[in-house]
Parts: structure tokens; C-alpha cells; sequence
């Protein structure tokens, strides 16, 4: 298995560049206006434009309109969607593009379902739940509650940094790991530092479990 990485909430090119040059995989960026790290179209162009050919860029959206959605799928270049409300499968999927759907995680949500309700995902992005927060929480959630028997890949966020994301990795066995406020020194602000160290975890764990 090779866990990979994705560093969200982007706001600056720097922090873009700095993700990549330490190995991210992908990273994301938030047109959701009432987050903390929201992006407009014009800087979310100007950071895509920064970066080396290979890297995923994810759009993540909280309940927006279609329209609003086409408007900065035809303005920025995005590979992925990550869905973070309550949208349904039909909506995710209206837009031909590969997409994930976010869940928050609590007790008595039944993942299994969500993965066959949203059979046409890429996979399911678990994060914690907090009451009136769309994810973004910096809060840990219960992984027990992951079933082992997913039949979609699983995005594994919430609370995570170069602290826990090895123990994270070892109990949950994610397809991949997403980021945030863990590697940030204020909302919005990456520190590269962070983006270092919480990377050459997951390349640890990486390493450790090549087969």
C-alpha cells in the first residue's frame, strides 16, 4: 500500500510550491465563501497556473449552486471534486467529473451506506463531525467507527499532523491522508515546516509497509 497525501485549504501560491517541493500528492482549495480559506477564482487560477505538471488539484464546495459550481469548474483547472454538504449523488455526479463526498463521522453513521448511496464516487472523505461546521473542524474523530471492509477508498482528515497521522495510518489503513490546519500557523497560512514534517510521517509509514 502507498498512503498519499493531500495538503487543503491552499490559499497562497508559496504554500502550493511548498507542498509539492516536500511531496504532496495533491492539494485543495476551498470555494466555500464562509471558510477561513476561501479562494477566489482569480487566486485559485493563479495558484494552479504555479504548479509543475503531476499534481492533483481538488475543488472542494459546501452545498453550492450548479451554477456556481460550472462557473469555477470552467474557470479553474481542477482534476477532482470534493463535496462537503449535503449534496446527493445525483448532484455530485451532474458535472462528468470525478468527484469525492465528504462525510462527517459520528456515532450511528452508517459509512457502508454512504458508499453504495454514492456509488459513483472516487471515495469518501472522513472527517469529524462537529455541529455547524462543514469539516475544516482540527478535530479527531473515533476511527474504530471505519469500517474495514470500505468498498470505496477512503480520504482519511480531521485533526490530523505529524504527530498522529502514523497512528492513524497503522489502524485505519486509509488510501490517503488530507490536511489542513495541521500543517497551518494560522487559518489559511501553511507552514512549511509542518508541510515537511507531516509528509516525511506519512513517507515513513510509506516505507515501512512496501511490499
Amino acid at each position: 500500500m502507498h498512503v498519499r497525501t493531500k495538503i487543503c485549504g491552499i490559499t497562497r501560491i508559496e504554500d502550493a510550491l511548498a507542498a509539492v517541493a516536500h511531496g504532496a500528492d495533491a492539494i485543495g482549495l476551498v470555494f466555500y465563501p464562509k471558510s477561513p480559506r476561501f479562494v477566489s477564482i482569480q487566486q485559485a487560477s493563479a495558484i494552479v497556473s504555479s504548479l509543475p505538471p503531476l499534481v492533483n488539484v481538488v475543488g472542494l464546495f459546501v452545498d453550492a449552486t450548479a451554477d456556481e459550481v460550472r462557473s469555477i469548474i470552467s474557470g479553474v483547472r481542477l482534476d477532482l471534486l470534493q463535496f462537503h454538504g449535503e449534496e446527493t449523488a445525483a448532484y455530485c455526479a451532474q458535472f462528468n467529473m470525478p468527484y469525492i463526498k465528504a462525510v462527517a463521522v459520528k456515532p450511528g453513521v452508517d459509512l457502508l451506506a454512504y458508499a453504495q448511496q454514492f456509488n459513483a464516487a472516487k471515495g469518501l472523505l472522513l472527517d469529524a463531525y462537529q455541529k455547524g461546521l462543514a469539516g475544516g473542524t482540527g478535530q479527531i474523530f473515533d476511527w474504530k467507527l471505519i469500517p474495514a471492509d470500505m468498498s470505496k477508498p477512503v480520504i482519511l482528515a480531521g485533526g490530523l499532523n505529524a504527530d498522529n497521522v502514523m497512528q492513524a495510518m497503522s489502524q485505519v489503513h486509509p488510501y490517503a491522508v488530507d490536511v489542513s490546519g495541521g500543517v497551518e500557523s494560522e487559518k489559511g497560512i501553511k507552514d512549511a515546516a509542518r508541510i515537511a514534517a507531516f509528509i516525511k510521517a506519512v513517507e515513513r509509514f510509506n516505507s515501512a509497509h512496501e511490499i
